[in-house]
């Protein structure tokens, strides 16, 4: 289908993103506080090149509030970058080491054991 498009051909090892992708969630789940800093220096970074687009302070300030809300969508968005290649250098490793298939599994269990690790520290806040 996308051959009859396109005059080329490129082929996407579909395990390897599967694993990557997987890799990436476990880890974004279990690292709550450096995902929150990564989406905070995105925000403040976001804030700061967007005010340089303005020369009117008085037009920076009557649009100020929707531009904050969404850079901080932006800058939430954005902070899957860093766990995406992490994920992809996990499962890069796991791939030379073990072989192919390893990836998803331990990709699926490492999801699993982040689920179980954050509701046991959102519990552990909540209780203090």
């Amino acid at each position: 289908m996308l051959t009859d498009i396109l005059p080329f051909s490129f082929e996407l090892n579909t395990i390897a993103i599967a694993g990557a992708s997987l890799w990436s969630l476990a880890l974004y789940i279990a690292f709550d506080s450096f995902r929150q800093w990564v989406i905070e220096q995105l925000n403040r970074w976001f804030n700061f090149a967007e005010r340089s687009l303005y020369t009117s302070k008085t037009e920076f300030e009557k649009t100020r509030k929707a531009r904050e809300a969404q850079n901080a969508f932006y800058a939430s968005l954005f902070s899957i970058l860093p766990f995406l290649v992490i994920g992809a250098l996990f499962n890069w490793g796991l791939d030379i080491s073990l072989g192919d298939s390893w990836g998803i599994s331990t990709g699926i269990l490492a999801c699993m054991g982040a689920g179980i690790y954050e509701l046991g520290r959102r519990d552990g806040e909540s209780s203090d």
